[in-house]
C-alpha cells in the first residue's frame, strides 16, 4: 500500500508542467525592473534641516496645541475633523449607491457584453484619474470648499466600487436563481430573496473599505481646496507651527485608527454571515 502510495506521488509530480524557465524569466524580467527603476533614485541622505523639521512634527504631537486642540470654532481640530468625516461619509454613500445601477450594467452575465464593456470603459475612465486630479477638476467646476470634496470623493468612489460590486456580481450563484424560477417567482421576488442576500454582504463591506480610503484621502483632497482639515494643515505645516501640526496630526491618527479598528469589526462579522 505505501509502495502504491509513493508511486502515485511520484507520477504526480512527474506530470506537472516543466515551468522553471518561465519562473526564471520572471524573476529576471522583476530583477531588470527594479534595477531600471533604481537608477532615477538619488537618495543623498537627511539634510540637516529636514531631520530639525521632523523631530519638531514629532515633538508636536508629543506636546500638541490644547488650544487649537480644544477650539470648537471654525478653525479648531473638532469643526475640522468633523467637516473631514463628514466628506468621507457623504462620498462614500453616495459612490455606493450610483456604483449600484452602473456596476449592473457592466456585469456580462446581467446584459449584453457590448452594453458591458461600454460601461467598464467607463469606469476604468473614472479609476485612471487620480483623486487629486479629480478634485483640481472640481475645484475649477464648483469652487472650493466641501462640497467640491463630496463630488470628488463620490466620483473616486464609483470607480473603486463598481469594479468590486461587478465582480460580486457575476460570481452570483445561479442555482438559487433557477429555484426561485422553478418555484413561479417573478423577476421582483427573485431579485429580493435570490440576489440582494448574496450580494448585501459583499456590497456593504466594500463601501465600508472604501469609506476607510476616502477618510485619508480628505486630507489629501483638502490641501487643493477640498474642504476638510487638509488646507489649515497645510497652512500650519507652511508657517512652521509644529504644536499646531501636532495638533491636526494627532487627532487624525486617533481618528482614522478607531474607524479602521470598527470597519474591520464590522467586515469580520459580515465574513462570518453574523450580523
Amino acid at each position: 500500500m505505501t509502495t502504491t502510495v509513493k508511486e502515485n506521488i511520484l507520477e504526480k509530480l512527474n506530470s506537472e508542467p516543466k515551468n522553471l524557465w518561465k519562473r526564471l524569466l520572471v524573476t529576471a524580467i522583476v530583477v531588470m525592473l527594479v534595477i531600471w527603476g533604481s537608477t532615477s533614485l538619488n537618495y543623498n541622505g537627511v539634510t540637516e534641516k529636514g531631520a530639525t523639521i521632523a523631530g519638531s512634527i514629532i515633538r508636536g504631537i508629543v506636546q500638541p496645541e490644547l488650544a487649537t486642540l480644544f477650539d470648537f470654532g471654525p478653525n479648531g481640530v473638532p469643526k475640522l475633523v468633523l467637516e473631514t468625516m463628514a466628506i468621507a461619509v457623504l462620498g462614500t454613500i453616495i459612490g455606493a449607491i450610483l456604483a449600484i445601477p452602473i456596476s449592473f450594467l457592466s456585469a456580462t452575465n446581467i446584459v449584453p457584453k457590448p452594453i458591458a464593456m461600454v460601461f467598464r470603459a467607463f469606469i476604468m475612465l473614472i479609476r485612471t484619474i487620480p483623486s487629486l486630479v479629480w478634485a483640481l477638476v472640481w475645484v475649477r467646476v464648483t469652487g472650493p470648499g466641501p462640497f467640491c470634496g463630496v463630488v470628488t470623493q463620490s466620483v473616486c468612489s464609483i470607480g473603486m466600487i463598481s469594479k468590486m460590486y461587478v465582480t460580486a456580481i457575476e460570481n452570483l450563484d445561479t442555482g438559487v436563481l433557477e429555484s426561485l424560477d422553478a418555484l413561479g417567482c417573478n423577476t421582483f421576488e427573485k431579485i429580493r430573496c435570490g440576489v440582494i442576500p448574496q450580494l448585501m454582504a459583499s456590497f456593504i463591506s466594500t463601501a465600508i473599505y472604501r469609506f476607510d480610503i476616502n477618510l485619508k484621502d480628505a486630507t489629501t483632497l483638502g490641501i487643493v481646496g477640498a474642504g476638510g482639515i487638509g488646507f489649515p494643515l497645510q497652512e500650519a505645516l507652511g508657517s512652521g507651527k509644529w504644536h499646531r501640526v501636532g495638533s491636526f496630526l494627532l487627532v487624525l491618527i486617533l481618528v482614522v485608527l478607531v474607524f479602521e479598528w470598527i470597519s474591520n469589526h464590522i467586515r469580520n462579522r459580515l465574513a462570518r454571515g453574523r450580523s
